[in-house]
């Protein structure tokens, strides 16, 4: 299957870790979570003229090219309202009922403003939580001020989507009085003291309103805009300019700055991650923790102060073309006198999102001697789309990358292939189908069927493979779209083995990616950058036939997993497409996984599981974690708070295994018990094979 020039197919998707909404809380997810750290220094006064075409644009869009072809009518509208009000203050703790009710007006006339390009009423919403977050700001200066009492016997409501709007300004200071209240006992719980505690709190929730009064135009309308996208389905959204910019970097899996990894901590920009091979790297003198307070361009550039500037501002001017010098004023470690370093520019790698691999060592051959496990990292499925729309004969891809992994561990005799798509959230249709066919003769890899009911199957025409050997895939909750689409067909065609959570995510939609600016000007690479609407436009289908959107791709063999437990399934979704089934196509069954041997693998690993203490503990978290996640209330009691808390630091820790590690590059190997008990299925697996080829080698 070639790339489509014109509407190159994404699958992606992205996950924030959310085991239970206390931990969210802990996150400081006040408003506004997609926007902060974005934007230039700008207000919102008003929608420009660009602002109010590319409006008209998506709602044409919508309307012509959506898979379920819902009309944009007002039961959109409705929908509509109340997914931008959730966004805007998801936790109710900023509008009152009276405002809620002023909004709620217009419910039934957001389809009709939007077809004349009128987004006027994004920007109403937003100025009236602007005045409400200042008045907000004094009330949790004061309540910082007040001493607590944490012997009471009370609890944080935090069953958000339920529960009512503040009747008045009296209930919206009694819900941030137990807000704050929580926020303490969580300082509490991470040993900082009071006073330290208090401060940081102060500068964090300032630090907060002064990022929300530099959202720009730009930002509230991809909010806005998204805010009705979702209402047809999870995965359709209008990507403002900087965010389309954003997404083909990570596409092509290379930029150029500086090779440093940035985030905002109390309002300050840090680093968190010296990318290796980066610029920075080689220069030596930049380290995680170090705080950046001013940048400066060229050898002599004037130094512009990015204290309290949001992140994405100074990460704009940290960016620039290879060869260029970059100067940085930087605090070491966040304290002392600042220093200047000279950064020259440079490509950098996003290494983190590329194939990587490491081939362990584990168990025993009849000879004595270990196996060997290839494992192969694959966080995405990526693709310079760009250069391929230019038709550049060299653009990076998966499937390339993953070819020279493959026939290194042929040269160095690997025994079984391990392919990690526990993190893998999609990407490139194209890249899922050209990855099939690398562990498959020919054949059908993925049905595809638009709204009209057509329905194509797309084939790996490349006879032979590049691994004929054992295959196990390595899947979680977390792994969807692009990633169900390899997993499922290895399934279908027993060719391997699927190893993980009960289930993958459930992502079975393909978007199309649509230039609006290309798409209104016609005018190729010289248009102008408006963004890109990524809308669902096909549902995708097993060779068998399944969809697997809701469903997922089902594990062969399962792991005990708290992520198993977790509320981020496409099903857990609002608006989420349905399962359904095609015919099937034609394609041949192989050999390589049996139903028998997968019964034998199941019975070693739940004996094995079983009698692991590490595997016990797992099974106590889940059932604690369920109980948990039923309750709506989070207990202000310290005593109480700090029992619960203790209990949900290994949850904790279980929901963040598939996260980056502060400062540090992931390894492609992380010897956990799952991982551990994953590489003894693969040992079982090997021993329970018949001995010879199980697949026909492509020369």
């Amino acid at each position: 299957m070639t790339v489509d020039r014109l509407r190159p197919r994404f699958l992606g998707h992205r996950f924030v870790v959310r085991p239970w909404l206390p931990l969210a809380l802990a996150t400081l997810s006040l408003a506004l979570p997609a926007l902060v750290a974005r934007s230039a220094w700008a207000d919102v006064d008003g929608p420009t003229p660009t602002d109010r075409q590319v409006a008209v644009a998506v709602a044409t869009m919508l309307n012509k090219e959506h898979l379920s072809r819902h009309p944009l009518n007002d039961e959109i509208s409705q929908r509509w309202i109340t997914m931008f009000l959730k966004n805007v203050d998801p936790m109710k703790l900023y509008f009152t009922q009276a405002d809620i009710n002023r909004f709620m007006q217009q419910q039934n006339n957001l389809d009709d403003q939007l077809l004349r390009g009128d987004v006027t009423f994004a920007f109403d919403v937003f100025k009236t939580y602007l005045v409400r977050l200042e008045e907000r700001v004094k009330v949790i200066d004061e309540l910082l001020k007040m001493e607590h009492d944490f012997t009471a016997d009370e609890t944080l409501n935090v069953d958000f989507d339920k529960r009512p709007w503040a009747t008045d300004d009296a209930d919206l200071r009694e819900r941030w009085r137990k807000r704050i209240k929580y926020d303490l006992l969580v300082m509490k719980a991470g040993k900082t003291k009071p006073a330290e505690a208090r401060e940081k709190l102060t500068k964090r929730y300032h630090s907060f309103a002064r990022n929300m009064h530099q959202i720009s135009h730009e930002d509230l309308l991809e909010m806005y805009l998204t805010a009705l996208t979702t209402c047809y389905d999870p995965h359709t959204s209008y990507m403002s300019a900087s965010s389309l910019e954003n997404f083909d970097i990570m596409m092509r899996g290379e930029l150029e700055g500086i090779g440093a990894a940035l985030q905002t901590e109390d309002g300050s920009t840090v680093v968190s991650k010296v990318i290796q091979g980066g610029a920075a790297e080689k220069d030596g003198k930049l380290k995680p923790k170090d705080q950046i307070i001013g940048v400066g361009q060229g050898e002599n550039g004037p130094i512009v102060d990015v204290v309290a500037m949001r992140l994405n501002d100074v990460v704009k001017l940290i960016r620039g073309p290879r060869g260029t010098v970059v100067r940085l004023q930087v605090q070491v470690g966040g304290k002392g006198v600042p220093k200047i370093y000279n950064i020259t520019r440079q490509s950098i790698e996003l290494t983190d999102s590329l194939a990587r691999s490491e081939i362990v060592n584990v168990g025993s051959r009849p000879d004595g001697q270990p196996y060997k496990i290839g494992v192969i990292d694959l966080p995405s499925f990526y693709m310079d789309m760009e250069a391929a729309r230019l038709g550049k004969a060299d653009f990076r891809s998966t499937t390339r990358d993953v070819k020279k992994l493959l026939d290194q561990f042929r040269d160095k005799g690997v025994d079984a292939v391990v392919l990690d798509l526990r993190r893998n959230g999609g990407g490139a249709l194209t890249e899922a189908i050209n990855l099939t066919g690398l562990f498959i003769d020919t054949g059908p890899v993925v049905q595809v069927k638009d709204a009209d009911g057509r329905v194509q199957h797309y084939d790996d025409m490349d006879a032979g493979v590049a691994w004929d050997g054992p295959l196990i895939v390595l899947d979680s909750k977390f792994s969807a779209s692009a990633s169900e689409i390899f997993s499922g067909a290895i399934q279908d065609y027993h060719r391997g083995l699927v190893v993980g959570d009960h289930q993958s995510h459930g992502k079975g939609t393909v978007q199309s990616m649509l230039n609006i600016g290309r798409q209104l000007f016609r005018a190729g690479d010289n248009a102008p950058n408006w963004g890109a609407l990524k809308i669902t436009m096909q549902q995708f289908y097993r060779p068998n036939g399944d969809s697997t959107q809701n469903r997922g791709v089902v594990s062969d063999v399962e792991l005990p997993s708290i992520t198993s437990h977790l509320d981020v399934g496409e099903k857990d979704l609002e608006y989420a497409l349905k399962f359904d089934r095609v015919q099937a196509a034609p394609f041949k069954v192989m050999t390589t996984v049996e139903q028998p041997l997968i019964t034998e693998l199941n019975r070693r690993s739940h004996a094995r599981c079983e009698a692991s203490p590490e595997f016990k503990k797992v099974e106590s978290r889940i059932v604690h974690y369920r109980e948990q996640k039923d309750r709506k209330t989070v207990a202000l009691n310290e005593t109480k708070f700090m029992a619960d808390r203790s209990d949900l630091n290994a949850e904790e820790e279980d929901a963040k295994q598939l996260d980056d590690p502060d400062g540090k590059e992931r390894p492609v190997v992380e010897k956990t018990p799952y991982f551990n008990e994953a590489l003894a299925v693969v040992v079982d697996y090997i021993d329970l094979l018949h001995k010879g080829k199980v697949a026909v080698t492509k020369p």
